[in-house]
């Protein structure tokens, strides 16, 4: 079992502190967030909530999520880094392509990208991005990220995206590895048979067994094997270390310390999240 620590809505200043203290301790990896904007009203009900009130505000940070993570691959020498997650089809592939690229080379393979299809109807229409088409075309920028990583001059002829021979340079050594975040059947198919790993968004422990059970057999049908896949869960409730391992037998590669504001508020020192990733450490991570 793995542990990844989110620094979701994390203050800026304290970000670097808090990754390298997370390497310290023996946390797996880093994950961040994304929304470029957030508008002053937002209509579109969140998903994974019974309310559908989202957990982020207008006045939370949201750090551009390749600036951060390049700052903080600088500042440790193993910790991995992903998002969870980056809203895609609010973007264009050539320039996910080069960004990742780029993280991967300089950070020494230790970036994964994580996306989602999103699920702010108002971020799209801002952006000028159609919603509607969001999975379709998600699909197809996975494709193109891809070959665009694979190096040299490739083309593309899709429904969304067509372009003639270009390529991207320096394209970096392997594939950047790719997770898929979301709960939903598609998210879950487009994890298994596109992509190198899934993200929940917070799955009760009880959930989990048969959300391994779909994944698997989506590999198996995708002729993929299930060995190397990458399955990240943040669970919305607590667990003890028994607990853990039986869900590790059950294909959950990795688990997730939740962001700090659902513990601490809005608002915390470096001493107090310090803490806490410090109890967490002791509580799981040194059993494993």
């Amino acid at each position: 079992m793995k542990f990844w620590q989110s620094v979701a809505w994390v203050e800026p200043e304290q970000l670097i502190p808090v990754v390298r203290f997370a390497e310290e301790l023996g946390f797996e990896g880093i994950l961040n967030a994304d929304h470029a904007i957030y508008p002053e009203v937002v209509n579109a009900p969140y998903p994974y909530s019974p309310d559908g009130k989202a957990p982020m505000t207008a006045s939370d940070p949201f750090p551009d999520c390749w600036v951060s993570i390049a700052f903080m691959a600088a500042a440790t020498t193993r910790l991995r880094f992903s998002t969870a997650v980056y809203v895609l089809p609010l973007r264009n592939p050539f320039e996910v392509a080069k960004a990742c690229g780029a993280l991967s080379i300089f950070s020494g393979e230790r970036f994964a990208l994580g996306i989602g299809a999103g699920w702010m109807k108002d971020e799209f229409e801002i952006y000028g991005a159609p919603f509607k088409a969001r999975g379709k075309r998600m699909d197809e920028m996975i494709e193109v990220i891809q070959r665009l990583w694979d190096g040299g001059m490739v083309d593309y002829q899709g429904e969304f995206y067509q372009f003639p021979r270009l390529q991207i340079e320096p394209a970096p050594k392997n594939r950047v590895p790719i997770y898929v975040g979301g709960d939903n059947q598609a998210a879950l198919k487009r994890a298994a048979q596109r992509c190198d790993g899934w993200i929940g968004a917070g799955n009760l422990p009880e959930e989990v067994p048969g959300i391994m059970a779909q994944l698997k057999a989506l590999r198996s049908e995708a002729g993929r094997k299930w060995e190397g896949f990458e399955t990240i869960v943040g669970l919305k409730a607590e667990v003890d270390v028994s607990q853990l391992q039986a869900l590790g037998e059950q294909g959950m590669t990795a688990t997730v310390a939740p962001p700090f504001p659902f513990i601490l508020g809005k608002t915390s020192s470096l001493a107090d999240k310090k803490r806490l990733m410090e109890e967490y450490a002791e509580r799981y991570i040194r059993h494993f």
